[in-house]
Parts: structure tokens; C-alpha cells; sequence
């Protein structure tokens, strides 16, 4: 179970929403607004792994990275490499002892770092 819930600053919703929903197979929980065209504060899950992303420029800065871990870091590159829109930036590799990982960016620059245990 995932005890915390990292959050990305994001810069344009429609833009982020796009790479996280339909490229990155996310679903979006939901969205919170205080008004209409007011900054967005969105909860998205795959596979049990939440992040937030916010627009709202004081919760935190754009260019973060997270480490998401999988069961298995070759079939989401598998899957990513059809998606255009998906930049992988490192493909699989085992780097650091014990780990197998690729870091993607989003369209605001931050990084997501898929891992599998070895």
C-alpha cells in the first residue's frame, strides 16, 4: 500500500492530462477547482500508484522526480515505445545494484523514474 502521494507542478492540464491518461494509462480519481478556470488540483492512479498534479504554482515546483516501482520496468517501455507523445529519456537499465529502471518526462519536465526490484 502507498503511504504517500507525490505531486507534480503541471502547467497546462489538457496537456498533462493527455500524457498521463492516455499515454501513460493512468485514470484520473478526480479533479478539484475553487472556481470555474481556476487552477486545477487532479488525483490520478495506476496499478495502485497515485500522484497528484497541481497547477497551482504554490504547492510546488515544475521539474520534480518520483520513482514509480513495477513488477516489471520492460513491458512499460515495451508499451511506451508505440506512444509518440512518451519521452524516454533513459531506456531500461541496471545502473544502480539491485534495480532495473527508465526515466521518462512529462511535457513540464518532470522526471518518472519506472523501477523493478531485481
Amino acid at each position: 500500500m502507498q503511504k504517500v502521494i507525490p505531486a507534480f507542478r503541471i502547467t497546462d492540464y489538457e496537456r498533462s492530462k493527455s500524457f498521463y491518461v492516455e499515454g501513460l494509462g493512468f485514470h484520473v480519481d478526480w479533479e478539484h477547482r475553487f472556481e470555474p478556470n481556476f487552477p486545477v488540483f487532479v488525483q490520478i492512479t495506476k496499478d495502485h500508484m497515485t500522484i497528484y498534479l497541481t497547477e497551482h504554482a504554490g504547492d510546488c515546483q515544475v521539474g520534480g522526480l518520483i520513482h514509480l516501482f513495477v513488477p516489471h520496468v520492460d513491458s512499460w517501455y515495451n508499451e511506451l515505445l508505440s506512444k509518440h507523445e512518451i519521452l524516454v529519456i533513459e531506456p531500461p537499465h541496471e545502473d544502480l545494484e539491485g534495480l532495473r529502471m527508465m526515466t521518462i518526462t512529462d511535457p513540464d519536465g518532470n522526471q518518472l523514474r519506472i523501477c523493478t526490484r531485481l
